[in-house]
């Protein structure tokens, strides 16, 4: 039982009385010890004494709890003023100086496409004409200056006369070259004076747009301290209202406080004391006075904490039997704030105050102890668990930022070491990289990632394939029943693995060098995602502490959301595949023989994850006469949408190729079928919109957004014609080395024309030159411009003349081709062949039937040339049957010529009629109408083409297939198209 002292003789423990006063640690806390410890620990003969008149101001005084929160709140007031001020002026100046900017922008682009504003430009005296009607706008329009310049920087106009003929002030660069410039410059405004002005230079145009001068016209940038001014009394009235309430407050706390410390009696006192006593003992923080090295005061939670005596009070704090340093700091008195001493088996936050003296009181310190020990392993909890929820947060940004399975693997074992575990492996099923549909029986799984603190881990490498069998030992020490496990989507933990014997006797020598590297703890969680497994993930410790059952949970989360990741990977990389395959299938896999050009040609779809495959395609199409169709196309988009679309092109395109069109024809009539499809697919958009069906879906199956380029080369002329339509033009290797870029018109992608016509350029291209075509994808790049990829092919098709279209194509894409190209590239690189002038051979023929045996007579003598005896006669009947044709239905001039191809004779036969003859069975009764019959028998192919002037028809006699000469005589043929009936 502790003693109290009298009510006079106030003591330490007379100093709980005004400790709890003033709510003690609840209220002003330890810094309001300091000054109840100086009043009342003192005898009252040496209390200073206070005279009535020092009442008044001490309301406010600096030491006084009050006078702090005043002065507190008086910087407060003054901090927010200032910024509040500062704010006012940036925001006054940045309007202003913004107004400057709309004033002077449309004020130029006003004045500089006025009417008559060029022709004063090129008077000959621009500034007498320019100087009055200047002054006059700029008065109207209230702008400082409005200076006209001439190309090379001299004013014609200026508000002050004597800066005529000067040089401007300011930027005219960009708008010497179309583009208009704002900035801020200081220069002169009016006559003696310059100041700092927002300008614009805007160029004056001619109508062949080249510029003839240019206009600046300028506004000071306005004081803005006017408008501060205004709102600043506000600011100050509110300022002060708060200070003023400020101090009232502080006047009725400091008020407060003294009616709760003075003016009380002893029985108040005691009664005061008595509670104070209690509180003080009931804490659970304890509370240490310490003077001169002595124990003063010490609570019940203080002596708790400390272990300390009964008799500990009155004696020096090192006599105590206190830990070194905890003695140390407590007689000292020095100041700390939750420094951590060990008391026992506790941890103790200790904060020490030194008692002020400015009032004349004894020299001391006041402690206060907390147990911590139970806080910091609270706080130790949180701290992992809030390091366990950036984990997941970093998951779920780090994993799954490709659509590629392994990486995303990958991804899951860089998030979890080394913040959860020390090694982790992932396993995936075998059928899960290839994209394909998890099989729950399959047994087979491949190690796919393996990350660790260190690079030696005793486990599978990366890549290894191993069959899961019930009873069978698993490779790299996985617990027991893995088949079990996998199948039934169970994690497992196992926190010793040296304690599992299960889990060692499956694999001994694995699972000792496991254990003899210093792994000791495993959770192995299935990757499971839409209710299939796709594999297992296996977190490993060696230098941490064992994983608890708490970390079986956060494996399980970690591990679902990799596992829809690596699902969606999957499945994109199925669909992928698809694409892939139907694309490669879709293109032509072997090129159709043909002696014009010698063509190689490249496909590279884009990586999975990244762009996927998209719509490019290629194709080579021989046409009559032996020239040669070169046809590349890209269709905006990726996936199976835009190769079945590929596919549909293609075909249109070897459809429109039979009608042996022009390139802007073909263009034309497939930009017409995109356009007819299109509507197609949005009337049906309309119909799923009324059924309550989604239309997107429906307008995702649109064509719109194709281009194409369509060439012909036609090897007797060395001439090609091109066409395309919102396509990439192509590049031309001239025999001598040297790269251009030849002018095609270009025309909107096919479906966006609005039945635009397109436009065809032709080029003259010497034998051996190389005509590149490719798509987009190889020149374009979310990480270069158009030109820079441009620049690039010219490099690498620079000095090709010594190439062969292989090698052309493969120094092409290791030049060329991104390093992870987000588009997918068709490539074709054709070299040109001319067909000799001694291979062709013409004559024009007049229109006089009798002028067909001499014709005749003249071919016969060239196949001779040519040493093609064994088809002279069928040639002789084909060319006899079409002049006479010619003659008799066409218009003059007629034209026969004959090419002798690698492999194939040609027939031509041009007139100028438009009209076709075609293939019919005579009748019975007919005289004619049979000689197209013997055409189709002798020859391979016969057709038709339209020129600009008439028409051509064509045959092709092949040298090589043994059908040059016919079974029988003509008679014969012909009898053979009647029935014995019929005749």
């Amino acid at each position: 039982m502790s003693r109290r002292p009298g009510p006079v003789a106030i003591g330490p423990r007379g100093l709980l009385v005004a400790l709890f006063g003033s709510s003690m640690i609840g209220k002003t806390g330890i810094m309001g010890m300091h000054g109840f410890f100086r009043r009342f620990a003192v005898p009252p003969s040496r209390r200073p004494r206070r005279s009535r008149e020092r009442r008044g101001w001490s309301v406010l005084s600096p030491r006084s709890v009050a006078g702090q929160v005043f002065l507190l709140q008086l910087a407060v007031v003054v901090l927010l003023v200032a910024v509040t001020a500062a704010l006012l002026v940036v925001q006054a100046r940045r309007q202003a100086t913004e107004a400057a900017r709309t004033e002077v922008l449309t004020a130029g682009e006003a004045f500089a496409n006025a009417p008559g504003i060029v022709a004063a430009l090129d008077s000959p005296d621009p500034a007498a004409v320019l100087q009055p009607r200047t002054q006059e706008i700029r008065k109207r329009s209230g702008l400082d200056t409005l200076v006209v310049i001439n190309t090379d920087g001299t004013r014609y106009t200026h508000p002050d006369p004597d800066q005529i003929g000067r040089k401007f002030i300011g930027t005219i660069g960009p708008s010497l070259a179309g583009r208009v410039t704002i900035e801020n410059a200081r220069g002169p405004v009016r006559p003696g004076g310059e100041a700092n002005v927002v300008q614009s230079v805007v160029p004056i145009f001619r109508p062949d747009g080249s510029v003839a001068g240019m206009v600046s016209p300028s506004v000071t940038v306005a004081d803005v301290n006017e408008k501060v001014e205004r709102q600043l009394p506000v600011l100050f009235g509110a300022a002060g209202g708060a200070l003023v309430l400020a101090a009232g407050g502080s006047a009725l706390v400091s008020r407060r406080l003294r009616r709760q410390t003075r003016g009380l009696g002893p029985l108040e006192m005691t009664r005061m004391y008595e509670h104070h006593d209690a509180v003080l003992h009931s804490v659970r923080e304890g509370v240490l006075i310490v003077g001169d090295g002595r124990l003063l005061l010490a609570n019940d939670e203080a002596r708790r904490l400390l272990d300390l005596p009964p008799d500990a009070e009155q004696r020096q704090v090192t006599d105590l039997g206190l830990a070194p340093g905890t003695a140390d700091l407590l007689a000292s008195g020095r100041r700390v704030t939750d420094e951590v001493h060990l008391a026992g088996d506790r941890l103790l936050a200790v904060n020490v105050r030194p008692v002020d003296r400015r009032g004349g009181g004894p020299a001391g310190s006041v402690a206060t102890l907390r147990d911590t020990t139970e806080l910091r392993a609270l706080a130790g909890r949180a701290e992992v668990a809030r390091e366990r929820l950036q984990l997941l947060y970093d998951a779920g940004v780090r994993i799954g930022t490709t659509l590629d399975v392994v990486r995303t693997a990958e991804e899951l074992a860089e998030v979890a070491v080394p913040l959860f575990a020390d090694f982790v492996t992932v396993e995936l099923l075998e059928a899960v990289p290839r994209g394909e549909e998890p099989d729950a029986a399959s047994a087979e799984m491949r190690r796919t990632a393996l990350r660790g603190i260190h690079d030696d881990p005793p486990l599978l490498p990366v890549g290894e394939l191993f069959r899961i069998a019930s009873g069978s030992p698993v490779t790299g020490g996985r617990p027991g029943d893995v088949t079990g496990r996998v199948a039934g989507g169970r994690a497992v933990l196992v926190p010793d693995l040296a304690a599992s014997d299960g889990w060692r006797a499956h694999n001994p020598e694995p699972a000792e060098r496991i254990l003899d590297y210093g792994i000791h703890s495993l959770i192995s969680v299935p990757l499971r995602a839409r209710g299939v497994v796709l594999g297992t993930a296996d977190f490993w410790r060696s230098e941490n502490e064992p994983f608890e059952q708490e970390d079986l949970s956060f494996a399980e989360e970690l591990a679902a959301r990799a596992a829809v990741s690596i699902d969606n990977a999957r499945r994109y990389t199925r669909e992928h595949t698809m694409a892939v395959t139907l694309q490669r299938s879709l293109l032509p896999h072997v090129l159709p023989e043909q002696s014009a050009l010698e063509v190689a040609h490249r496909y590279q779809p884009a990586r999975a994850g990244v762009g996927g495959v998209g719509g490019d395609w290629y194709d080579i199409i021989p046409l009559p006469g032996a020239r040669v169709a070169l046809v590349v196309g890209d269709v905006v988009g990726h996936g199976l949408h835009a190769s079945a679309t590929m596919g549909r092109l293609r075909t249109a395109v070897h459809n429109f190729s039979t009608l042996d069109l022009s390139p802007d024809e073909l263009l034309g009539r497939l930009d017409e079928l995109v356009t007819r499809i299109d509507d197609g697919e949005a009337a049906q958009d309309e119909t799923r919109q009324v059924d309550g069906s989604a239309a997107a879906q429906g307008e995702a199956q649109r064509i719109t957004g194709a281009t194409c380029l369509y060439a012909i080369y036609d090897p007797v002329t060395g001439r090609c014609a091109i066409a395309r339509a919102g396509h990439p033009g192509p590049a031309v290797v001239y025999p001598d080395g040297s790269v251009q870029y030849p002018e095609v018109p270009v025309s909107p992608p096919l479906g966006l024309g609005g039945g635009l016509p397109f436009e065809t350029a032709e080029l003259d291209l010497p034998a051996g030159s190389r005509l590149v075509l490719y798509t987009d994808g190889l020149i374009e790049d979310r990480h270069r411009d158009l030109d820079t990829g441009l620049e690039l092919l010219r490099t690498a098709l620079a000095g090709a003349a010594g190439r062969t279209p292989e090698e052309t194509c493969r120094a092409v894409l290791d030049a060329v081709l991104p390093a992870h190209p987000s588009d997918d590239v068709a490539l074709l690189v054709a070299r040109t062949r001319l067909l000799g002038p001694d291979r062709v051979a013409d004559w024009d023929v007049p229109s006089d039937p009798a002028a067909v045996s001499r014709v005749r007579a003249d071919a016969l003598r060239q196949l001779e040339s040519w040493g093609l005896d064994r088809i002279a006669y069928a040639t002789e009947l084909v060319i006899s049957e079409l002049v006479t044709n010619a003659i008799r239905y066409g218009a003059e001039p007629i034209r026969l010529r004959l090419l002798h191809d690698r492999d194939s004779l040609i027939c031509e036969v041009a007139d100028g009629s438009s009209t076709s003859p075609h293939l019919r069975r005579a009748k019975t009764t007919d005289e004619g109408g049979r000689g197209l019959l013997l055409v189709a028998r002798f020859t391979q192919r016969w057709g038709t083409r339209y020129t600009a002037r008439g028409k051509v028809i064509w045959t092709e006699q092949s040298l090589h297939n043994g059908t040059a000469e016919p079974d029988g005589d003509a008679g014969d043929i012909l009898l053979d198209q009647w029935s014995d009936t019929e005749l």
